[in-house]
């Protein structure tokens, strides 16, 4: 801008020269046109060169005749090329100008828009801001349901493991118990027949001097007096699992990883497993045990595996919770508006848990499906074809 407005100066003092100079020129001009028309006459012109003192003075004045006539030319030229180069430089500055005023109005136009930018920015900045704070409020309660859930799945795996652990230690028990009598009968029944064998041997030879009784003891104090064997110690380890069914609906449920069916029909993961930045706002970190699936309003969440309901919660900010047991381990599908499923029963592949809920305000419904063996918790992208 500042450059346009020196050109704009600089062609308007340019202009004042030539107009000055065009002003001088016809004046000029003027008083030789009126001193010609003084001596317009043929007989004039002669009359000053014949009245010249010699043949030198007589030749001088006919130059001079001459020069003051081509002078005059030269003049009507010079007049004509100051005209001209004053119509070109005034259309020169009137473009110079033009392109100020459009400039100028460019200016104001773009400076307009900036400022209308700058508002919608500002505007932008503190609706983002507004909704980062109630995001950030919703984290914080989506993370307490969350660690709800992951205590609720805890509880439930060490009471499972605790009771397959009694199960395990009760059945070698029994077992220990079993063998123990079976030995103390067998030493039992050993005892009452050499006494038998040592009667018969007394019969079959009288001369021999019958055997003194053998006193026998109770049953009951031979078996206390025998050393019983060591109680066999509560087995523990990392396993729900007891029943031969339970092994096998293990190992095919562990069979499948990598084919096992989405819990969504037509579903798309909108969250991954592990600690990954927000979708919108990427200063903010979101730790994530499962999958989020998003899918049309009313789908139905489905079991992706043969096994049975552990248990039917509700947690705040998740709604309904179903976890289903697949032997040593456990599917959990979360954020259920209802459930069509109890505690305890069997469940086939594809069988509907219940619909899943769509948030006031949204248009898809959301998912949250969670995948553990024992305690556990594993990355359900590596198990379900997605």
């Amino acid at each position: 801008m500042g450059g346009i407005d020196s050109q704009v100066r600089s062609l308007s003092d340019t202009i004042n020269r030539i107009t000055l100079n065009l002003n001088s020129l016809k004046a000029e001009y003027a008083r030789i046109i009126y001193s010609t028309y003084r001596n317009r006459s043929a007989y004039n012109r002669l009359m000053f060169l014949f009245s010249s003192h010699n043949f030198n003075q007589a030749y001088k004045r006919l130059k001079y005749l001459q020069q003051y006539t081509e002078y005059r030319k030269s003049q009507v030229k010079t007049i004509s090329e100051a005209q001209r180069a004053l119509a070109a430089k005034k259309l020169e500055f009137e473009n110079q100008k033009s392109s100020k005023l459009t400039l100028k109005h460019s200016q104001e136009k773009e400076r307009n828009a900036l400022d209308n930018e700058k508002s919608q920015k500002d505007e932008k900045i503190k609706s983002l801001t507004s909704q980062e704070k109630k995001l950030l409020v919703k984290l914080r309660n989506n993370e307490v349901a969350l660690n709800n859930l992951q205590d609720a799945i805890e509880a439930l795996v060490a009471s499972e493991i605790k009771k397959a652990n009694e199960e395990v230690a009760r059945k070698a028990a029994l077992a220990a118990e079993t063998e123990r009598k079976t030995l103390a009968e067998a030493e039992r029944k050993s005892k009452l027949k050499a006494e038998a064998d040592k009667k018969l041997k007394a019969k079959s030879e009288p001369g021999l001097k019958a055997p003194e009784p053998i006193k026998s003891e109770p049953i009951a104090r031979l078996e206390e007096s025998r050393p019983l064997p060591v109680k066999a110690a509560p087995v523990r380890y990392n396993s729900m699992s007891v029943s031969a069914e339970d092994v096998a609906l293990t190992g095919s449920f562990a069979g499948n990883r990598g084919r096992l069916p989405s819990p969504v029909d037509r579903g798309s993961v909108i969250s991954s497993f592990g600690e990954h930045p927000h979708a919108e706002f990427q200063n903010i970190k979101i730790k994530n045990n499962g999958i989020d699936i998003i899918s049309a309003p009313g789908a139905q969440a489905k079991v992706i595996f043969d096994g049975e309901v552990s248990s039917v919660l509700f947690i705040a900010n998740l709604n309904y919770v179903v976890i289903v047991r697949h032997g040593d381990y456990l599917t959990v599908y979360s954020n259920l508006e209802a459930v069509t499923v109890k505690k305890g029963d069997k469940l086939k592949t594809r069988q509907s848990l219940g619909t899943i809920s769509t948030a006031q305000g949204e248009s898809k419904s959301r998912l949250h499906f969670e995948l553990w063996q024992g305690t556990i918790v594993q990355n359900p992208s590596g198990w379900l074809n997605i």
